[in-house]
């Protein structure tokens, strides 16, 4: 019975986590790293509030949903 508890307490966990997303800047550094292995150069990757008024393709969302990653080149 003690594993039982013990296994549902471990899945709240790891899905509340899940559910938080990933931090902006962790993001942030993985698409870079993308876009860099493609080989392309004279960009910029914004943070922005969700539904703020950004130039640009968004490319991402962070921090469980409430910001944008915005790619401009």
């Amino acid at each position: 019975m003690k594993r039982i508890l013990l296994a549902v307490g471990v899945l709240c966990l790891a899905s509340s986590a899940f559910a938080a997303g990933k931090s902006c800047e962790t993001l942030k550094g993985e698409i870079d790293a993308k876009i860099k292995a493609k080989g392309a150069s004279g960009y910029s990757l914004e943070v922005v509030d969700k539904g703020a008024a950004a130039d640009g393709k968004v490319v991402g969302t962070c921090e469980a949903g409430s910001k944008e990653i915005v790619y401009k080149k």
